[in-house]
């Protein structure tokens, strides 16, 4: 297929999203990824009835050891344990493979994680830049299974209750989505180049990027902020209300993107900025709007995580719930719900078992995850992008499509 075709067709992948059945009653786990997110996705997959972790792997290994303790606490049984998440890929009693790595690692090991026969779910965003997004949904339709990134909005119920209000018409004709995310991060200092610690295999942490020596603030948080593995905070939590406003919305791809920002309070190793203003202009006259300030919190209760502004009135999202407010201000309904992942993760085991269909498959989770590659690319290059609102690629900027991919270690290149 070529990348024209590709992209022409991935709206309408021939992959059904809910007509899938496990292997067997008992859903077997593979994750990739032990720190705060793999050992959270443990817990709580381990959790669903039925559901067992049969592994994981992460490439330092007394994080994969520690993250199987906190399963055997629940299951009463060890998950196998390995630095090297491909023993995951082969070994056939696995169902289901979890990415909970960083970035970089999102896309290569989703798209080598199907090519096995694993239904995939992995954390956002999707992918580390755009190429990656589309080919994993390619690989997913080439190899029919499921994917689903982990972007839980899309499952809180008085969110989809908040969504279904727009599109039904509550706040009138709807043209502006703005968005928030705020933090107090402190600085990342200046990295020292040493030896990684003892139980990291650096080597095989950095996998698909090309090699570069490790340094004492890299991990393992930080390597967020640094392009080469992360993508700041627009890819780190702008996505999930980024995916909010662009679903709130009914918009898919831009026909511009402009960024502004910059890393103002410290003056350390980080490349991503810590001010950061996006604005995403679609066809018919939709916005999308988000400022993410990683190192200034605002007074806690003046701004809502999303605001829907329509010709009859405004829809605030807030948390797990909403509020939907009249043109002249006065709040005329308002709802609160459950959040937690527990719901996205039972949602995406149901539909491995053929039981209803995914709440954000990879198409979707890809269309959301390019708008902060857009993001970020824009704000890299330093100038507003033109793209194709048919399907999100830049135009007329040969610097900024460099930006579309990447360079990957050798042996490491995505292949279908």
């Amino acid at each position: 297929m070529n990348r024209r075709r590709f992209i022409a067709t991935t709206g309408a992948s021939v992959v059904s999203w809910n007509a899938f059945a496990a292997p067997s009653e008992k859903v077997n786990i593979g994750i990739m990824g032990a720190g705060g997110r793999g050992t959270a996705l443990a817990k709580s997959f381990s959790k669903i009835p039925g559901v067992q972790i049969g592994f994981i792997a992460d490439p330092d290994f007394n994080r994969a050891t520690n993250a199987a303790g906190e399963v055997e606490k629940i299951s009463g049984k060890a998950p196998k344990v390995d630095k090297d998440f491909r023993k995951i890929l082969d070994d056939k009693d696995i169902d289901v493979f979890v990415c909970a790595a960083c970035n970089h690692w999102h896309a290569p090991s989703t798209i080598l994680a199907v090519k096995a026969g694993k239904h995939t779910y992995v954390e956002k965003p999707c992918s580390h830049n755009p190429r990656e997004g589309e080919i994993m949904v390619e690989a997913a339709a080439k190899y029919n299974k499921l994917v689903q990134m982990g972007n839980q909005r899309r499952t809180w119920p008085k969110i989809r209750e908040a969504i279904d209000l727009i599109h039904k018409g509550e706040i009138g004709e709807t043209h502006l989505a703005q968005s928030w995310y705020l933090n107090s991060r402190p600085s990342i200092g200046k990295g020292i180049e040493k030896p990684a610690p003892s139980g990291l295999d650096f080597d095989l942490w950095q996998g698909p990027a090309p090699r570069k020596a490790y340094k004492d603030n890299y991990l393992h948080y930080n390597w967020h902020w640094f392009w080469h593995w992360g993508n700041g905070e627009l890819g780190n939590n702008g996505i999930h209300l980024i995916d909010v406003c662009r679903w709130g919305l009914g918009v898919e791809f831009p026909m511009s993107v402009h960024s502004s920002g910059g890393r103002y309070m410290y003056k350390d190793d980080q490349e991503t900025p810590d001010t950061h203003m996006v604005e995403f202009n679609f066809n018919q006259g939709k916005h999308i709007q988000w400022l993410g300030l990683s190192c200034n919190r605002l007074p806690e209760g003046n701004t809502p995580d999303i605001l829907f502004v329509g010709s009859k009135g405004t829809l605030a999202i807030k948390g797990s719930g909403y509020i939907v407010y009249d043109s002249k201000g006065k709040e005329i309904k308002k709802a609160t719900g459950d959040g937690g992942e527990s719901e996205h993760l039972a949602n995406f085991i149901s539909a491995v078992r053929g039981n209803g269909k995914l709440n954000s498959p990879i198409p979707e989770g890809h269309k959301s995850t390019l708008l902060c590659h857009l993001g970020n690319i824009s704000q890299r290059t330093g100038r507003t992008l033109k793209c194709d609102s048919s399907n999100g690629m830049i135009l007329n900027d040969p610097e900024a499509k460099k930006l579309w991919t990447r360079e990957y270690e050798p042996d490491w290149e995505l292949k279908l």
